[in-house]
């Protein structure tokens, strides 16, 4: 008897729970639900704790987790407030922007701080149809973690049916060294030899592979290099 009635319970509180919580969340706003800053992150993660507590443990009060819940929505939007009225204190509760490729070159030090590795930069870039790391102005990783990049003017889209061009493909550019190790796999796809890549290095200022952050190259012979040491002048802040 007394398990049944803990199951109407769980059932109960599914239909009035998840009711409720949607009005909470569309209270909240969309950007508490789609970019989610790590405030917000962890907003939502209290929220579904309180909500899957409740649902799962007929022993726990229902008007509490109601009271929790509310409790959750208001907080969220008195910090959004003050975030929005102290520029100080919002960048206590976020991250800052992280630009990690400027003008073509991997920023290693940003990379490490926020902790991408180049496989994470590398697969964004894709996501943005983005091949080829020489093309990129700049590349942000933003607070929510996602990747922002500007091409160089002239790698711009352009539709090709509004120039009546039918060019052929060039490939993509595909990663030959990283982090100081040639990549053998890599290099065969692209039907060069590690003589070859060694040959690119010396013609690119004797470089050492293991003094390269991040070589790609192409299957028609370019190829593009960021060192480990290497430094850059005149990154532009990115702030909020």
């Amino acid at each position: 008897m007394d398990i049944a009635m803990d199951a109407l319970k769980v059932i109960f509180r599914v239909l009035t729970i998840l009711p409720f919580m949607l009005a909470i969340g569309i209270y909240m706003g969309k950007r508490s639900m789609g970019e989610l800053p790590v405030f917000d992150f962890l907003v939502v993660l209290v929220f579904g704790s309180v909500v899957g507590a409740d649902i799962a443990d007929p022993k726990i009060e229902h008007i509490h987790t109601v009271v929790a819940m509310i409790a959750i929505a208001l907080l969220q939007k008195v910090i959004v407030k003050i975030k929005l009225k102290n520029q100080k204190i919002g960048k206590l509760l976020s991250i800052e922007p992280t630009v990690v490729i400027y003008q073509g070159n991997f920023l290693r030090k940003n990379m490490e701080r926020i902790q991408y590795s180049l496989d994470n930069i590398l697969q964004m870039l894709r996501e943005k149809d983005v091949f080829y790391t020489k093309d990129v102005e700049l590349a942000i990783v933003e607070a929510n973690g996602r990747l922002s990049v500007k091409l160089y003017s002239s790698k711009e889209s352009v539709i090709r049916e509004d120039l009546s061009l039918n060019i052929k493909s060039e490939g993509f550019e595909v990663p030959v060294i990283l982090d100081g190790q040639v990549q053998p796999e890599m290099l065969k796809h692209i039907e060069r030899t590690e003589e070859w890549l060694m040959a690119e290095l010396k013609k690119a200022g004797d470089i050492q592979p293991s003094s390269v952050f991040y070589a790609g190259a192409t299957g028609d012979g370019r190829i593009v290099v960021s060192r480990k040491d290497q430094t850059l002048k005149d990154i532009p802040p990115i702030k909020h």
